[in-house]
């Protein structure tokens, strides 16, 4: 049982919740009982569990913790762990992600990938799939998804643009196929908008600015898998 607060496994889980430490070491950690159920159902082990009671006083997890509420659990697992090998299915589907910051909407994304069978690539400057917050919006699925990186994506590439583009549904989505996205304020930019082979857009209310990143990439996930082959 570990009683003290500067017990070495505790020192860990407190550095992992920092990107600096999270790319020295290739480790991260997931808290709560959720997430490490979600690894552990994908084959993805961790290199150490501490449960509160059992293995550490319940309040010293809760100090070493990131969420709101104090968590059962918390796993350290290792970034090498996670599956890169795609496809994922017979569609081939991917999401190519530049530049997207918000944690938040990083892990909605791959959530949303999960959903679809989709791998998920990221440039460089992408907020980290295995942040703290970017572990919870993904509600495990980080676990389950391939993460490439940007230029690895195989496949015609569609760049989803906010305005501009011919509508989605005028396009032709046989796979392999990767939607390419970038952040909702900055958009795409000109060099990776150059790189893809057409531009589409989803079209909106002529009063709305544009749609969510992950929304957009649920939409164009949905109109790809929907439709017979060979359309």
């Amino acid at each position: 049982m570990i009683t003290s607060r500067d017990n070495e496994r505790l020192k860990l889980v407190r550095k992992l919740h920092d990107h600096r430490w999270r790319a020295k070491l290739g480790l991260f950690v997931a808290e709560g009982e959720d997430l490490v159920e979600a690894a552990r159902r994908a084959g993805v082990e961790p290199v150490d569990l501490l449960v509160a009671g059992e293995d550490v006083l319940p309040e010293l997890l809760a100090g070493a913790s990131d969420l709101p509420h104090p968590p059962r659990v918390a796993a350290v697992f290792r970034r090498a762990d996670l599956p890169r090998s795609q496809p994922r299915n017979s569609l081939v589907l991917g999401l190519g992600v530049c530049g997207v910051r918000d944690p938040g909407n990083v892990g909605t994304l791959v959530r949303t990938a999960d959903a679809f069978g989709a791998v998920v690539a990221l440039s460089e400057g992408c907020a980290d799939p295995v942040s703290p917050k970017a572990l919870r919006a993904s509600a495990g699925a980080v676990f389950r998804v391939p993460l490439l990186a940007l230029g690895e994506l195989a496949g015609r590439k569609v760049a989803l643009v906010a305005h501009g583009g011919r509508p989605l549904a005028e396009l032709d989505l046989r796979p392999p196929l990767a939607f390419v996205l970038g952040a909702e304020r900055e958009g795409l930019p000109a060099a990776v908008l150059a790189g893809c082979d057409e531009a589409a857009t989803i079209p909106i209310a002529a009063a709305a600015e544009s749609l969510n990143v992950a929304a957009a990439a649920a939409i164009a996930l949905y109109e790809a898998t929907r439709r017979p082959k060979g359309r």
